[in-house]
């Protein structure tokens, strides 16, 4: 049995300390020479629940307002509050999102319309035939792990973003003392490939370990449970497991060692908003990178729960002011570093919600949805892939509610970010196995 199986330690691994971060180790390192000293970062926000998008991004227009009003009711947004987009100003964002305008419009964030999970191109009269789809749609578990290993099934093992690692484990981050993967937002698919495995963090708390008895206490809380580690059982499962607390220890030593090291960022995130917090302890990591030794990194962060089935407005409304400062705070702190065109953040989610709203002033679950990418390489001021018609029982409904059949592939959209972040065309479907069933590999917001 693999001494990285997923999900064995998370933090439990490290409860004899107290509340820990559960840390991972990296796995085998190829000893091939490295051969790339520039620095670039993925940075992933998953918004758990299923995003509205319709209420993300709104035609602006007269006409086509007036048909998302007829249409979506009881959760139409007032025109007269909507921030309409200036290099497409046929368009509009969620009152809620202003610093998403401001960075649209200086052209450092881009609008990726219409993406979902897929198989192969689909259009309304393939799917309603039968023709392959992805396994399990509209469920909520299936279709975070559809999206985060980009593959037609959530029984993948791995995430798009370990494969990553695995692949270009050769070439970078070679002299690093932490994996090339962290997640601020627990143990998630994304993170996990065949050969590397992340390490992950509690934000603001790097040090590893805390508990409520007092420093002395804590201290030897934490010294027993590093003891129990030398131990030698006999047993081959339980020393696996020693060797990865081991290593969680050590990484939560390296990380804590390294930031206490540097002035801290003067960039000032958001207070009480759990993404900024996340956010901010990404940007502490990259402040470190040279003393870490990292030349790649991907990060994982998360925010729910956009499953609003009722009360859509003011939910919604509510986690979107969290991600509108969020984004903005980290953006500037990325610029404070210098590195704005060396990390491009990113959204993901489980899928969108009907256009239709139901009966509690909500929206069930849905396919398509649209994705905000942020950052200094990115071209922004544009809004890439292809809106959706508009129309319950349209050309790109798979139904009759407005569950809108993607039109770009999730795995389309990784592909892009992958190549952006140093993945070879050669080496894409090793990756994305299946992105050869679809036209581009590469849709140019980078």
């Amino acid at each position: 049995m693999r001494a990285n199986r997923r999900s064995f330690i998370k933090y439990a691994s490290l409860a004899a300390a107290g509340n820990a971060a559960g840390l991972r180790p990296f796995g085998m390192l190829n000893a091939l020479a490295q051969s790339a000293t520039d620095y670039k970062a993925l940075v992933c926000i998953f918004l758990y629940g299923g995003n509205d998008a319709n209420n993300m991004l709104i035609p602006f227009d007269t006409t086509g307002y007036n048909n998302y009003a007829t249409l979506r009711g009881p959760l139409a947004l007032a025109q007269n509050t909507l921030l309409q987009l200036g290099p497409t100003p046929t368009f509009a964002l969620n009152p809620n999102l202003p610093d998403i305008q401001t960075l649209f419009n200086s052209k450092n964030a881009a609008l990726v319309a219409n993406v979902g999970t897929l198989v192969q191109p689909l259009t309304r009269t393939q799917y309603l035939a039968g023709q392959t789809a992805p396994t399990n749609l509209f469920s909520h578990p299936d279709q975070q792990l559809e999206w985060q290993n980009a593959a037609a099934s959530g029984a993948t093992p791995t995430g798009w973003a370990g494969r990553i690692a695995d692949v270009l484990g050769a070439n970078y981050n070679q002299s690093a003392t932490i994996p090339m993967i962290t997640s601020v937002a627990g143990d998630t698919l994304f993170c996990n490939g065949t050969s590397t495995t992340p390490v992950s963090v509690s934000p603001g708390n790097l040090s590893g370990a805390t508990c409520s008895e007092g420093t002395n206490v804590c201290a030897a809380q934490q010294a027993s449970a590093q003891a129990l580690l030398t131990f030698s059982s006999g047993i081959s499962l339980v020393q696996a497991d020693d060797t990865i607390t081991a290593n969680a220890y050590n990484y939560a030593k390296t990380l804590s060692d390294a930031v206490q090291s540097v002035s801290p960022l003067k960039t000032v995130f958001p207070a009480n908003n759990g993404l900024a917090a996340q956010l901010q302890q990404i940007a502490q990591i990259i402040q470190v990178r040279a003393a870490l030794g990292v030349q790649r990194q991907i990060f994982f962060a998360g925010i729910g729960n956009f499953d609003t089935h009722a009360d859509q407005l003011d939910l919604q409304s509510a986690l979107l002011a969290q991600i509108s400062p969020a984004l903005a705070a980290f953006y500037a702190a990325t610029q404070e570093l210098g590195v704005q065109d060396n990390v491009t953040s990113f959204t993901m989610s489980d899928f969108s919600r009907t256009f239709q709203p139901n009966s509690n002033n909500g929206s069930d679950h849905a396919w398509g949805s649209h994705h905000i990418v942020l950052g200094g390489a990115v071209k922004g001021g544009q809004m890439y892939g292809t809106f959706p018609t508009l129309a319950l029982g349209g050309p790109d409904d798979s139904g009759s509610n407005g569950r809108w059949l993607p039109s770009t592939a999730s795995v389309q959209y990784a592909a892009t970010l992958a190549q952006w972040f140093g993945v070879s065309v050669s080496q894409l479907s090793t990756i994305f196995p299946n992105i050869g069933s679809f036209g581009s590999n590469n849709l140019g917001f980078l």
